[in-house]
């Protein structure tokens, strides 16, 4: 049971990515999904979730406007539409089932299950 994160790459700012995240082993329906990432010498910071009851979305203040996450419950895959990138935005990301939403109008995520490996987005200035 894992979920497996793709579609990094180099990009310059101002650019574009969309990150896969494709699950083995089990149906993503049922699992609120959420994406990290990772910065070299920093902490891990979850950025986005999708809920599985209605597939509400829900951002970091970090992204918020410029990251759309979305859920393909046939491809059993939840994506990350990554737009006008920044050098900050660099590191490794990272999907995860987990609980998440918004407090205090802050976003929130708590735990990572089934997170493997993750793979690496850099945005070149």
């Amino acid at each position: 049971v894992q979920l497996q994160a793709s579609g990094g790459g180099l990009v310059q700012t101002g650019g574009s990515l969309r990150l896969s995240c494709a699950a083995s082993g089990f149906t993503l329906d049922y699992n609120n999904i959420g994406w990290f990432r990772q910065a070299p010498g920093k902490e891990r910071e979850g950025i986005s979730c999708i809920s599985s009851s209605d597939a509400s979305t829900y951002y970091a203040e970090s992204v918020k406007g410029r990251f759309t996450i979305s859920r393909d419950n046939a491809k059993n895959t939840v994506y990350l539409q990554m737009n006008s990138l920044k050098p900050e935005d660099t590191a490794v990301y990272y999907c995860a089932a987990t609980y998440c939403g918004y407090y205090d109008g802050r976003y929130y995520s708590d735990g990572m299950d089934y997170w493997g490996k993750g793979t690496q987005v850099t945005v070149s200035s």
